[in-house]
């Protein structure tokens, strides 16, 4: 009954089975590894953990601690009271009530029940086994005898015979108790090792899990983040869609009364004019030149000068200046909304170039996006901002958030590209984007070597941009610059780290007959 009673606490209660590789919860409940991992498996889709013993929630997977203790129990129970029933060898003697045999005998090649295994003979030659059906196994199959004996050289059990008068003659044997002993002390240590290197792997399969949590977390936010901005997006748009075309149609409205109230007045103009040409043909047509020259009314019908300069005039302006949509108009605001659009919605701004820093062998275009080496001194004026090397940095400043830049770097031979602040020093070397403390850099020299450069300590990039275009991140906060090769995908290429104590501009160096064009700045 105590042996009923031992091992129904050694139960899993998720299999019923006595433990295998028991662990323990922090709650104190045990399980076998492979159950509690199926169990915790399956929670994990539903985003909660809890004991399936206690129910006690844990807010993160439980790590599992192995329980040696209740494991050695297990093993000593186990070895103590094996399982009888589920042997399925039955009393060789037990002819009309087969009963579980206990015990077999290799001599006598019969397996015992616990009456029978009491009557049994106790002499030496009488080996007695755990119960099985396959005793030639445990003989020697040349000799018949039983296999007491382990020969360590060969790594084969053999029979007395076979040690003392047999091939084995000479060899080391050790007996099988003890030779068993010996390999399960090396099972034991690997086993160990194993268990050890499994503990590791099931930390890496969790880092790995935890990882791919905060991975889809992200993920999640990022498609709740793209779905909101394309709404956004959406709303202005059919928003400026509608002020935009209601603007075409008053436009056209107004237009169109003007134009009709030009053509109701010309076609009263034409029918008046109908009735005087009628008029003047009957007169033409009269025989009598009396009755011709003593018509009243014809000094009103040949005035045909009243009126015409001004008709045409508006004519003209109705049909050269006012008669036509001021499609400009149209056009500006629509571009105009969509600028501002791009600057509610995704925060992008134009990213000019200082002209007041710029050194004087820089041409700076008229848009202040493109700084080209010019043989010729610009002859800028004297100012403590100016960089006195090829340089030349943003009007703009960023002091938080997230932002990015473009550069095209296409056809230039030496190039630097990258954040300063604003104190960077503006005389000699130590003025250089990414030669100093002030700045960070990625550089070029001929198109075929990159570094990446901060306070003049340089690193080597493997490969060569192959875009010929360039994008720097910044994270602010999180004190991160960030160089990508804007290739399709796009490469990343290096990230400095660091904790930014002051504002930042982007900067960007030109070497002799280089040039380098930027492209508006994004917040992201």
């Amino acid at each position: 009954m105590a042996s009923a009673d031992l091992r129904k606490e050694l139960e899993c209660s998720v299999c019923l089975n006595i433990y295998t590789d028991p662990i323990t919860l922090k709650c104190g409940h045990n399980f076998c590894r492979d159950c509690i991992d199926r169990v915790l498996d399956t929670q994990e889709r539903s985003k909660g953990y809890s004991c399936p013993e206690c129910r006690e929630e844990f807010q993160e997977r439980p790590s599992l601690r192995r329980n040696i203790t209740l494991r050695n129990i297990v093993e000593t129970f186990l070895s103590t009271h094996p399982d009888q029933e589920e042997s399925g060898v039955f009393c060789t003697y037990c002819i009309h009530t087969p009963l579980p045999a206990v015990k077999s005998c290799l001599l006598c090649e019969a397996s015992l029940c616990d009456n029978h295994l009491r009557v049994h003979s106790k002499s030496p030659e009488h080996v007695l086994c755990d119960p099985t059906t396959s005793m030639e196994n445990r003989k020697c199959s040349i000799h018949k005898k039983v296999l007491e004996y382990y020969c360590t050289e060969d790594s084969s059990c053999i029979c007395v015979y076979c040690g003392f008068i047999g091939e084995h003659r000479g060899h080391q044997v050790e007996i099988l108790n003890v030779a068993s002993e010996t390999k399960k002390k090396k099972l034991r240590n690997v086993l160990q090792k194993l268990m050890t290197e499994r503990e590791e792997t099931e930390k890496k399969v969790q880092s790995l899990q935890e990882r791919r949590r905060k991975v889809q977390g992200k993920a999640d936010d990022e498609t709740e983040r793209v779905i909101v901005l394309f709404r956004d997006l959406r709303r202005h748009l059919e928003d400026l869609e509608k002020r935009v075309l209601s603007e075409i149609s008053e436009q056209a409205e107004r237009v169109s009364l003007s134009l009709s109230d030009m053509i109701q007045q010309l076609e009263i103009k034409k029918e008046e004019l109908s009735r005087k040409m009628g008029d003047i043909e009957e007169l033409c047509n009269l025989r009598n030149p009396l009755t011709v020259l003593q018509e009243s009314d014809t000094g009103d019908l040949c005035d045909t000068e009243v009126g015409d300069d001004e008709d045409g005039k508006r004519h003209d302006k109705l049909l050269h200046d006012g008669g036509d949509l001021d499609v400009a108009g149209i056009s500006h605001t629509l571009h105009t909304g969509l600028s501002d659009i791009l600057q509610q919605t995704l925060g992008v701004t134009d990213l000019l170039l200082d002209v007041s820093t710029a050194g004087n062998h820089l041409h700076i275009s008229d848009d202040r996006k493109i700084a080209s080496w010019s043989d010729e001194r610009q002859n800028h004026p004297e100012t403590p901002e100016r960089f006195h090397s090829s340089q030349v940095i943003s009007s703009q400043i960023f002091s938080s958030g997230r932002h990015y830049w473009e550069v095209d770097v296409g056809g230039s031979r030496y190039w630097k590209v990258g954040m300063c602040y604003p104190r960077i020093n503006r005389w000699g070397d130590q003025s250089w984007i990414g030669y100093n403390r002030e700045s960070w850099c990625l550089e070029s020299l001929g198109g075929k070597h990159y570094w990446v450069r901060h306070d003049r300590k340089e690193i080597g990039l493997p490969s060569k941009v192959s875009s010929n275009r360039v994008r720097i991140d910044l994270d602010y906060e999180a004190g991160r610059i960030s160089f990508y090769d804007l290739c399709d995908p796009i490469r990343h290429l290096h990230t400095f780290t660091s904790t930014f104590t002051e504002p930042l501009h982007a900067g960007v160096y030109v070497g002799n007959g280089s040039c380098i064009k930027i492209s508006g700045g994004k917040q992201m």
